[in-house]
């Protein structure tokens, strides 16, 4: 009885899907997908905490000799 319950679902969703995307103007998902990930790229490269160099031992020689 499951099977025949969770296929009649399945069915009736694609039957709808069907109907909706020939009748409606639906947007394509995978263009919107791609512009949120553009914008999120844009976003991190420029509001990213700058990056905080740390000097090493060997640095502070460095710079005691100049």
């Amino acid at each position: 009885m499951g099977i025949i319950r969770s296929s009649f679902s399945f069915m009736l969703g694609s039957a709808c899907g069907i109907y909706v995307a020939q009748n409606y103007n639906v947007p394509n998902i995978n263009k919107l997908y791609n512009m949120g990930l553009i914008m999120a790229k844009h976003y991190e490269q420029n509001y990213r905490k700058p990056k905080t160099t740390t000097l090493d031992d060997d640095d502070h020689d460095r710079i005691r000799d100049r």
